[in-house]
C-alpha cells in the first residue's frame, strides 16, 4: 500500500527526568539539620605501590618469570575522596526536574507517524496515567539507589525530597532509605503515604499539569574518615593522564555525574523475562546491563523497545500493560529511535 505507515527515519525524544550533578559534603550525623554549613569534600591524589595480582598467561607462570614480575612494583597514582577524621556522615545533594510532554517527539519527519504515535501515547495516558511509573521513580528516590556504592555498608541513610516552588520548599518528605526493599521497589509500611505523595507530584510533572522541581538531600552515616565514592571519569586518551583513576569534581568539589544519578532513578524495569531472578534493571531499549555483559530484552524474543513500539504504533498490536509501561519509561528516558535504514 502506498500510504502504509512506517517508522519515521528521524525520531527523537528529550528526556523527561533531568537531574543535576550531585555534590558531596561532610559533617556529623547529629548536626545534619544545619548541613548548609557542611564542608565540601575535595579530591586528593594518592600514590600507592601495588603488587602483581592479575591472572597471568600460561607463558608467564614460570616461577622465575613470576618472581621477576613481583620484584617490579606496580606503582599507581589515584584520586581518592574521604570524610575528614572528625566527620562521620556524607551528604549528597542534587536537583531533579520532571518535565511534561511524554511521548511527544522533539524531532519527527513523518507527520502521519507522529499523529499515530501521539494517539497511542494518549490512549496509554487515558487508561493508565503515570501512576505506576511515578511510584517506581519515587521508590528509587526514597531507597537511596542513586547513592550507588556509598549506600553499601552504611549504618544509617536518610533521604529528604523537597518540592521547590518560588525558590522555597513547598513540601518535603523524609525517608529511612535502608528500610526500603530495593528489589521489590516497595516502600516500608510507615512510609508508604510519603512515597505515594511524592509519586503523585512526579506523576503531575510527567502529565504536564504541574511544574515540578525537586531537591534531593541524602545523609549517609559511614564513619569518620571513611572513603566515599564520587563518579569516576572515563579517560579516553590514556596518554594524557598519569593517574590510573580520575574522579569527578565540580569546581573542586567531589561529585557524581548526572548520568549516573539518572541511571539509578530509571532502574525500574521489572517487566523483562528474568526480572524475578535479577531484580530491577535500568530502562534501556535492549535491557542492557553493561556490568553483566547482558542484554535482557533480545530482539529475537520481540521484547525490546523497538519491536514493542513498532507493533503498538504501526501494527496496532497492543502490548500487555507491563510492556506498555516499559515503552513509556523508555520514552521518558529519551533518545534517538528513528529507522534510518529506511
Amino acid at each position: 500500500m502506498a500510504n502504509e505507515l512506517k517508522t519515521a527515519s528521524v525520531l527523537a525524544f528529550e528526556r523527561k527526568f533531568d537531574p543535576s550533578d550531585a555534590l558531596l559534603s561532610s559533617g556529623n550525623w547529629a548536626t545534619r539539620e544545619a548541613s548548609q554549613d557542611w564542608a565540601p569534600i575535595a579530591l586528593r591524589e594518592k600514590s600507592v605501590r601495588g603488587t602483581i595480582s592479575n591472572r597471568l598467561p600460561a607463558k608467564d607462570q614460570d616461577p622465575l618469570k613470576l618472581n621477576a614480575k613481583i620484584e617490579s612494583p606496580n606503582l599507581q597514582t589515584v584520586d581518592v575522596a574521604t570524610l575528614p577524621a572528625d566527620a562521620d556522615t556524607l551528604k549528597v545533594q542534587f536537583t531533579l526536574r520532571v518535565l511534561g510532554g511524554t511521548g511527544q517527539p522533539s524531532a519527527c519527519n513523518d507527520a502521519a507517524y507522529r499523529q499515530k504515535l501521539l494517539a497511542t501515547v494518549g490512549s496509554y495516558v487515558q487508561q493508565h496515567g503515570f501512576a505506576e511509573l511515578a511510584k517506581r521513580y519515587a521508590a528509587n528516590l526514597a531507597n537511596g539507589r542513586f547513592l550507588w556504592r556509598n549506600r553499601i555498608g552504611a549504618e544509617q541513610v536518610e533521604v529528604t525530597v523537597a518540592q521547590i516552588k518560588d525558590g522555597k520548599a513547598a513540601a518535603s518528605w523524609t525517608f529511612n532509605a535502608l528500610a526500603h526493599d530495593m528489589n521489590a521497589l516497595v516502600a516500608s509500611g510507615t512510609e508508604q503515604a510519603n512515597v505515594q505523595a511524592l509519586a503523585d507530584v512526579i506523576a503531575a510533572g510527567l502529565g504536564g499539569t504541574s511544574h515540578v522541581l525537586l531537591q534531593i538531600t541524602a545523609f549517609v552515616r559511614v564513619g569518620a574518615g571513611q572513603e566515599v565514592f564520587p563518579s569516576q571519569e572515563l579517560i579516553l586518551d590514556k596518554g594524557s593522564s598519569k593517574k590510573s583513576k580520575t574522579l569527578y569534581d565540580v569546581g573542586g568539589v567531589a561529585a557524581m555525574h548526572s548520568q549516573k544519578i539518572g541511571n539509578a532513578l530509571r532502574t525500574i524495569d521489572t517487566w523483562y523475562p528474568e526480572a524475578s531472578v535479577n531484580g530491577p534493571i535500568a530502562v534501556e531499549p535492549y535491557g542492557s546491563v553493561t556490568t553483566q555483559g547482558r542484554a535482557y530484552r533480545q530482539p529475537k524474543e520481540k521484547q525490546d523497545f523497538y519491536n514493542l513500539l513498532d507493533g503498538w504504533v504501526i501494527k496496532d498490536k497492543v502490548p500487555d500493560a507491563d510492556q506498555q509501561h516499559f515503552v513509556m519509561a523508555t520514552l521518558i528516558r529519551g533518545g534517538v529511535f528513528g529507522d534510518a535504514d529506511k
